[in-house]
């Protein structure tokens, strides 16, 4: 598991890396490498690979939003059976159940504010589990997926000296 948790430190940090790149960074070598990788694929480990995109940047655009969920839950219904509805819809990016003041925070990307609001208030309001939705917009990303977003211009705050 030393090699696969090596292999699996450098795909984090980029998963575009060559096996021999990995190979260099982590001491192994390329059979051991595509082995790791292979078995953190087939044990669930690894579910794919994914480019962190600066939206903002793109003429597409998309509008991101986290979302508080509280439930209720009943004797037969549990968190899985309500993550699984959920996780299905394609405006869902990300579902995660938490601690705290709701039980789940969901990512979601929209077109629009509008799409957001019409997902939330048709699709996952109604849920019989549902008691409550938060949403929050994203107004701007300053870091995703590990990921820090610069806008390219330094600080232009002046320095003050005592």
């Amino acid at each position: 598991m030393d090699a696969e948790r090596e292999v699996l430190d450098v795909l984090a940090r980029n998963a575009r890396e060559d096996i021999e790149d990995i190979a260099a960074q982590t001491g192994l070598d390329a059979d051991a490498v595509e082995d790791a990788i292979a078995s953190l694929e087939a044990d669930g480990v690894v579910h794919g690979y994914q480019a962190v995109v600066d939206w903002d940047r793109t003429e597409v655009g998309k509008i991101r939003a986290i979302v508080e969920i509280n439930v209720e839950l009943d004797r037969e219904t549990g968190y899985e059976q309500v993550a699984d509805r959920i996780a299905k819809f394609p405006a869902v990016d990300a579902l995660h159940l938490v601690s705290g003041d709701y039980d789940f925070a969901v990512e979601v990307l929209g077109g629009s504010m509008q799409d957001v609001s019409r997902f939330i208030s048709e699709q996952v309001a109604p849920m019989p589990e549902v008691t409550q939705t938060v949403t929050h917009y994203i107004m701007e990303t300053y870091k995703d997926g590990g990921v820090r977003f610069a806008d390219g211009d330094d600080d232009d705050r002046l320095s003050v000296s005592p």
